[in-house]
């Protein structure tokens, strides 16, 4: 009773310290299910979300049919929402958040809760997207153009609906110009070429791109560089 009281008052940690020392008594009645998850609510509300997720998970696996199951799984899938960092950092716990939120979703289409669960699913893929520019951009800037040029394609076939398609695409010509102006003459012919596709898809796509100029320099050098060759080759 004195837990219930507590947990009334918003007195989070209080009301779990009481609701964790009676737990054990309850095990098997009409009551489990609603200590467990009352036990879960007061660390998601005090913003444990570790401890929360764990107990959530514990009570959705063992109260499958609770009338709180539905709650249950909405803060399970927020918990790890809340402990998504930002994308410099590892993003395991956003693939975790995205999993839970579309679960939810298919579980629950009706739920009040959907239509923040999209924004939320949109917000952490986007976090994904940019998780994988950095990744690629860090190539890009410390110049290891190969492994930048085969970053920012792998990050764009997984996410094409990326907000910085654009920009990715424009590093991917320009790695490639820098990666084949840096290179033996036997590798730069065939680096000149594929830079030459990038740069033509680039083009196709964002014909009207404020990086267009500084493209096109490239590529007449690009093309420079390998009527040089072609002639050198026919002498």
């Amino acid at each position: 009773s004195k837990a219930l009281e507590y947990y009334q008052k918003e007195k989070w940690q209080r009301a779990s310290t009481l609701f964790e020392g009676v737990q054990h008594y309850y095990t098997g009645s009409s009551r489990e299910d609603s200590i467990s998850f009352f036990n879960a609510r007061c660390k998601y509300k005090n913003r444990d979300f570790d401890t929360a997720s764990t107990l959530l998970d514990d009570f959705r696996r063992k109260f499958g049919r609770s009338a709180f199951i539905e709650d249950a799984e909405g803060m399970y899938a927020l918990c790890f929402y809340y402990l998504s960092p930002g994308p410099s950092r590892d993003q395991t716990m956003t693939g975790h958040a995205l999993i839970a939120i579309n679960e939810f979703m298919s579980r629950y289409p009706q739920s009040d809760r959907v239509e923040n669960f999209r924004k939320i699913n949109t917000e952490l893929t986007e976090r994904l997207h940019e998780k994988a520019y950095l990744n690629a951009y860090t190539y890009y800037k410390t110049g290891k153009y190969k492994s930048a040029i085969v970053a920012f394609k792998n990050a764009l076939k997984q996410y094409p609906e990326s907000k910085r398609r654009e920009e990715i695409m424009y590093l991917i010509v320009d790695s490639g110009y820098r990666l084949a102006s840096n290179s033996i003459s036997e590798k730069q012919t065939d680096r000149y070429l594929s830079m030459l596709d990038s740069y033509l898809s680039f083009k196709e796509e964002f014909p009207e791109s404020t990086h267009i100029k500084s493209l096109d320099r490239m590529a007449q050098q690009a093309r420079d560089y390998l009527d040089r060759n072609n002639k050198d080759n026919n002498i």
